[in-house]
């Protein structure tokens, strides 16, 4: 049995940092029921960055979504909100990323909800906290990574703010949420009280830098330096970063710079002895790693440094990436089912429990698939 069955969660989100966080705790083997406006639905099935399209919703809605059940409701209608109260009476938790205020207005929010079912763990996202001068501004991916300096740790020198290539700030905050979320419910086992679990997206977006914003602090307010080539970590030395060679890329994590120019047949690089080298001078280090690691090929320079135990790596495409025997030993994809019958391919979740993967069948839900079922359910609930 996984370890959440039996638990009811309300999952009332949008987009992806919240239906992450609903995903999570689906796959943990929690009973997630997608709460969702009739007809449209949850934005992302229509207006999310993804240009492939399965079985009319967006990739994106198919990937984060699967796993639940779905329930159309409208909550500004009065029969609506009465059908979502009496489901919140049986829910141990309750998930929303609405803007501050919105379900307080729609007569949900925690003071209400906990009037309602007292021991409920009731799990919200916004984008910058409930104050602050940003907090109504909206909680959009990139928007976060901009706001919050992150987009001046990736890509080189001179390139100017280069953001992360997936909505990472997303999905810090559904993993925030689900952690803050299995803490209130252990103590919810030992207290019996409910709790209400708060994070922002702008908080864990801060939270995600903790070594660079310590750093900072401790550097006398120096900025992020990223090096003019391969940078890879703007508060790392070289050789860190990715390099070309003859018919690809190779990664070089931390090494002796010294053990390098041996290995590599570059002597040049043998004249950096000193440890400081590594950060006063990565620049200058890292353009002649460049022009050596050019000569030959990723398999190579791969088979030199992996025999001498230098932390180093191909670089991979995801066409070479899935067909490689790293990636399929771990199982990580799974086939699931929509209950209309359309089938697809997506990620597993990642835990492994006892040695048992976490595997579900469950496609994303059609809008209010479930409500028949979940009707019965509320007519014969006490």
């Amino acid at each position: 049995m996984k370890p959440l069955a039996d638990y009811l969660v309300l999952d009332f989100s949008q987009f992806l940092s919240g239906p992450s966080a609903g995903l999570r705790l689906a796959d943990l083997g929690a009973r997630v029921i997608k709460v969702e406006k009739p007809v449209s639905g949850d934005i992302c099935r229509q207006l999310y960055t993804s240009d492939v399209v399965m079985n009319g919703d967006s990739s994106v809605f198919h990937a984060i979504n699967r796993n639940k059940e779905g329930f159309a409701a409208d909550l500004k209608q009065p029969t609506d909100v009465s059908l979502v109260k009496k489901m919140i009476t049986n829910a141990d938790v309750l998930i929303h990323n609405f803007r501050p205020g919105v379900m307080e207005r729609l007569g949900f929010s925690y003071a209400e909800v906990s009037k309602i079912n007292p021991s409920i763990i009731y799990g919200e996202i916004s984008g910058y906290g409930s104050d602050g001068p940003w907090r109504d501004r909206p909680g959009q991916d990139l928007l976060l990574q901009s706001l919050t300096g992150l987009t001046w740790l990736s890509g080189n020198a001179d390139d100017g703010p280069v953001p992360m290539g997936l909505s990472i700030v997303d999905m810090l905050a559904g993993a925030n949420l689900v952690q803050g979320i299995l803490a209130c419910l252990i103590n919810r086992g030992i207290r019996q009280k409910g709790a209400q679990v708060q994070v922002s997206m702008l908080a864990s977006a801060y939270d995600f830098q903790m070594e660079t914003i310590t750093t900072y602090y401790h550097d006398g307010g120096a900025l992020p330096a990223r090096t003019k080539t391969n940078n890879a970590h703007a508060y790392l030395g070289a050789p860190y970063g990715t390099y070309k060679t003859k018919n690809g890329y190779i990664a070089l994590a931390m090494g002796s710079i010294p053990q390098l120019g041996e290995l590599l047949k570059c002597q040049p690089l043998t004249a950096y002895t000193a440890v400081a080298d590594a950060f006063d001078k990565r620049d200058e280090i890292k353009e002649i790693l460049s022009k050596q690691l050019r000569n030959e090929s990723t398999e190579h320079w791969l088979a030199i440094l992996e025999s001498a135990d230098v932390w180093c790596a191909d670089v991979m495409t995801w066409d070479r990436l899935l067909a490689h025997e790293g990636f399929q030993a771990l199982d990580m994809l799974q086939e699931v089912s929509m209950q209309d019958g359309y089938r697809y391919q997506t990620t597993r979740c990642p835990i492994r429990i006892d040695g048992e993967k976490l595997l579900s069948g469950i496609g994303s839900p059609i809008i209010g698939q479930d409500n028949e079922k979940i009707l019965k359910e509320l007519e014969n609930s006490v």
